[in-house]
């Protein structure tokens, strides 16, 4: 599945997750603020229930109090019936103003149906047997006669009724048929509130249920989902820590330990051979024709390889060992306990003819051939750094040897490593004084003798110890990564010299310089080549790169094709130098990328004598022929080399039989002797007469 499709599907489930999170979060707050609805009605419903049992308990009280009054007015001496009179008054008033109140709290309607209802308050109120709203209006109006006539009599205020009190009808009976009437109101009003009550109930409790049951859902379908992508997450980044810690300090391709894992552990192995006075043995390996099995078989069969010697390393040291791979084709073995140099001996002679066991891949048998060399704590160093640094002096000198075999740390070594420091740190001194010369080779045409091209290359004068060979310094150089600094001055001094030659007039074809992978692979080269060439005022045209068949080979993802297609549409010719010695295919032979092929030396030398050179000669020349690419060949030292050149067509050479290596002053003379003499016009003097 490609990655966008996932990013979609997560970012649906993402936001279905969040509408069902929100959606069930609306749910139980709207389900909760109902039930919060419904308790707040229960309780107003409540209230109100009580306001109006009290109502009817105090009209009960007030019937029996009106007739009680009532009658004992009557039978009052005259002296004491006004405050009789009084008292009678405010309760009648109280029961009226208590009837009305109900009538409006309850609701009540003479003429509804429901009045026929015997469970309904209006039955109570307006039907038989009760007639309670006839009996509280009777006895309020028998009330009201009863005061004004006893009023009248006793000449208080009154509302002019003249009628004798014994109309007023208030007996016992109209005191308990309105008692009974009331009695049977509250029954139906607290039966009524019952039922709302238990009605209301039931849909709090039907409610409830439904939150709980919705919390369940949301539980079963939302937050566990939640939780289960949230565990399931978390492992993954559980898994993915440990796996960043893994990978942290184990290579990818092999899964031995990796340089940062040894550099971290090192000290502490050191420490703990200090600590149990034992022998520490560091044991370095190196692949012997580990690229050239990159470059015959590929890349695939060259990981094989790598996997392989990786597993014959676990399966020939201890658990107590340490391996690791330091890059490329390069591994270490941290041998604990390593005893005596007898022991170290035989050790890493049985490693090694592990390791060199034939590898067999997709049908074909690979030869690894691996070399070692090996440092041992306390005797070659006490630190880390050094024990690698001596380790790696030790397996060079192992690879001079031929390869396939390993060496020891040595006295001799030793002074080697201190004077490669030393020359290290002057070539360091060197970089920053420019203080790197150009040499220059020309480059000619036999048939014609003209100038094709002429070569620079570096040479080191050292200030104390003269003249320093370009075979001793430039492995050091490149080793320590001062190839890109030594090259960009060789560049630098070229360019400007070739530019004084063509202000001058001088005919040296093109300026040839050497250029290394190293040098390609900085992301600035080409504006750093454009910018030189302009500074020095001289054409594109005029200077030719010359690169090695590896660099033809290195992968596109470094960027150095691209770069050098660049700098070739610019109009900077592109050599192909040392030709026939790496392992560059006939498909990198292009004349769309190619402007000329250089073949290497050890082709050109005797090649009088050696019938084979002859051949492979003639076949490079006649490639290059029938590609329109033309051709050089370097290292013609003698006349009968230049003769047989000659014979298969080979013109143009390069080599000691035409000339040495030149500082520029006698390059400038050499060229200059050998440039064609432009025609100077003679002004004729005289008469026209």
């Amino acid at each position: 599945m490609s990655q966008q499709p996932v990013h979609s599907v997560s970012r649906k489930l993402i936001l279905l997750i969040k509408t069902g999170y929100w959606l069930a979060l609306t749910i139980i707050a709207a389900m909760v603020v109902a039930s919060f609805i419904l308790l707040q009605q229960l309780m107003a419903q409540q209230q109100h229930n009580d306001a109006l049992l009290d109502i009817v308990s105090t009209q009960k009280a007030l019937s029996q109090r009106i007739v009680f009054l009532a009658s004992a007015t009557g039978a009052a001496s005259r002296d004491k019936q006004p405050a009789l009179v009084t008292a009678l008054k405010q309760a009648t008033g109280e029961f009226e103003t208590n009837y009305d109140r109900l009538l409006k709290e309850t609701g009540a309607d003479p003429l509804s149906p429901a009045r026929n209802d015997p469970k309904s308050i209006e039955y109570v109120l307006f039907n038989k047997p009760f007639h309670l709203d006839y009996f509280s209006v009777g006895l309020v109006a028998n009330g009201d006669r009863l005061i004004s006539s006893l009023a009248s009599q006793l000449g208080m205020q009154s509302d002019g009724y003249k009628a004798g009190g014994e109309r007023a009808g208030l007996d016992a009976s109209v005191a308990n048929a309105t008692m009974s009437g009331y009695a049977a109101l509250a029954q139906r009003i607290s039966a009524f509130a019952d039922e709302k009550s238990s009605s209301i109930l039931d849909l709090h409790r039907t409610l409830f249920f439904a939150t709980l049951g919705v919390i369940v859902l949301v539980a079963l379908f939302i937050f566990r989902p939640m939780s289960n992508a949230i565990l399931r997450k978390t492992r993954e980044l559980v898994d993915a820590r440990n796996s960043m810690a893994f990978i942290a300090v184990h290579d990818g391709l092999t899964g031995l330990h990796n340089r940062t894992f040894l550099t971290d552990h090192f000290d502490t192995l050191i420490k703990g051979a200090h600590r149990r006075r034992e022998r520490l043995a560091v044991v370095q390996f190196d692949l012997d024709r580990f690229k050239q099995i990159n470059d015959t078989l590929g890349h695939a069969a060259g990981d094989y390889v790598l996997v392989v010697t990786a597993q014959r390393m676990r399966d020939s040291c201890r658990a107590s060992d340490l391996c690791a791979r330091l890059g490329g084709d390069e591994f270490v073995m941290i041998l604990n306990g390593a005893g005596t140099t007898e022991d170290i001996h035989a050790l890493a002679k049985r490693i090694l003819g592990d390791i060199n066991e034939p590898i067999t891949f997709q049908g074909t048998t690979i030869m690894p051939g691996a070399s070692a060399g090996i440092a041992v704590y306390p005797i070659d160093a006490d630190n880390a750094q050094d024990l690698l640094v001596h380790a790696d002096l030790a397996l060079y000198s192992a690879k001079k040897l031929g390869g396939g075999n390993f060496s020891f740390f040595s006295e001799e070594l030793r002074r080697e490593l201190d004077y490669r420091k030393q020359l290290e740190q002057d070539i360091r001194t060197a970089i920053a004084d420019k203080s790197f010369e150009v040499y220059f080779q020309p480059q000619v045409s036999l048939t014609s003798g003209k100038i094709s091209g002429i070569e620079a290359l570096v040479r080191w004068k050292h200030a104390t110890r003269g003249m320093i060979s370009p075979g001793e310094f430039i492995p050091v150089a490149e080793k320590c990564g001062f190839m890109p600094d030594i090259g960009r001055i060789v560049i630098g001094k070229a360019i400007n010299e070739a530019a004084e030659w063509d202000r001058a007039g001088i005919d040296f074809g093109r300026i040839a310089v050497n250029v290394s992978g190293t040098e390609l692979r900085e992301p600035d080269f080409d504006t750093f080549l454009f910018g030189t060439l302009e500074r020095a005022g001289l054409a594109p045209q005029k200077l030719s790169l010359e690169i090695v068949e590896s660099v033809i080979l290195d992968d596109e993802k470094t960027g150095i094709a691209s770069k050098l297609r660049h700098i070739r549409a610019a109009g900077v010719h592109l050599e192909l130098d040392d030709f026939g010695t790496g392992y560059a295919s006939l498909s990198h032979v292009n004349p769309n990328e190619i402007d000329r092929l250089k073949i290497d030396r050890r082709f050109v030398q005797n090649i009088n004598e050696n019938g084979d050179n002859t051949k492979i000669v003639r076949a490079i020349t006649e490639l290059a022929r029938g590609l329109g690419i033309s051709i050089v060949a370097e290292g013609a030292e003698t006349e009968a080399e230049l003769d047989s050149l000659m014979a298969i067509g080979c013109d143009q050479v390069q080599g000691y039989s035409i000339a040495f290596p030149m500082p520029q002053d006698k390059a400038r003379e050499w060229l200059a002797a050998r440039s064609p003499k432009k025609t100077k016009l003679k002004v004729l003097q005289g008469s026209l007469g």
